[in-house]
């Protein structure tokens, strides 16, 4: 579709002045700027959803890049909420992904373990490629400390992955969240957490399918190559593995 077909489209858009018009244009100026882009069908329920909408852009202000892999996450760790086992993350930010899982886990009785430098991303390694460099997403506790203060059973510990592992290696875990876009840190959340997941328990890599993170997806190939568990590859770029 060329520049003038679409102001065609958009100017039916405008006369109709209708929802499924205005998604349509949407998709087709998209597919005119970027022709890999992929747009949804029409009508997802999930973005008529308030409630999620409203937790979302109260993180992300205005960003929607992360809505579809938030909803998933929000969906996914429903079927852990009876495994025995805390929850994890590793990549904390400034909250967002620790709120959800919180906030699913509150009367469980489980506790939340939260692992971040807040310093931003170490030296990427050559499993990296080039798009991070060190430092990049630095971001200090505070934001992520004020956002999860109504969650007590929420615990920091702040450091390097994985020099903190050792305070919480005697506990099991129905859930992880691992988003820390480098191959080492990767890994070495991947060696913590799977030995000490309950069957039923789920990993999941924010950064699997995504170039920007070679190295995420190269650790986790590595470290399932011999196991039993099937990597899940969602169309959202996450990775999902439920233990066996």
């Amino acid at each position: 579709m060329n520049i003038i077909t679409a102001l065609k489209y958009a100017y039916r858009a405008f006369i109709k002045n209708d929802d499924y018009s205005r998604f349509y244009i949407a998709h087709r100026l998209s597919l005119l700027i970027y022709p890999k882009s992929i747009s949804s069908e029409y009508g997802r329920i999930i973005f008529d959803e308030q409630e999620f909408r409203d937790y979302y852009f109260s993180f992300e202000n205005s960003d929607s890049r992360s809505f579809d892999r938030k909803y998933f996450l929000k969906e996914a760790i429903k079927i852990t909420l009876d495994i025995p086992g805390d929850t994890a993350e590793c990549g904390v930010f400034k909250g967002a992904s620790s709120w959800l899982i919180c906030q699913a886990i509150k009367e469980t009785g489980k506790n939340h373990h939260l692992f971040d430098s807040f310093s931003g991303l170490p030296e990427p390694g050559l499993a990296d490629g080039a798009y991070w460099s060190s430092g990049d997403l630095s971001t200090g506790s505070q934001e992520a400390r004020k956002n999860l203060v109504d969650f007590r059973f929420a615990h920091f510990y702040e450091g390097w992955i994985p020099e903190k592992f050792s305070e919480i290696e005697h506990l099991t875990f129905s859930f992880v969240h691992i988003d820390v876009d480098l191959f080492e840190p990767t890994l070495a959340s991947l060696r913590f957490f799977y030995p000490r997941l309950s069957p039923g328990g789920v990993i999941i890599c924010d950064d699997y399918g995504f170039n920007s993170c070679p190295g995420a997806k190269k650790a986790m190939d590595d470290f399932f190559s011999d196991k039993v568990e099937k990597i899940i590859l969602v169309p959202t770029g996450q990775a999902m593995v439920i233990k066996k």
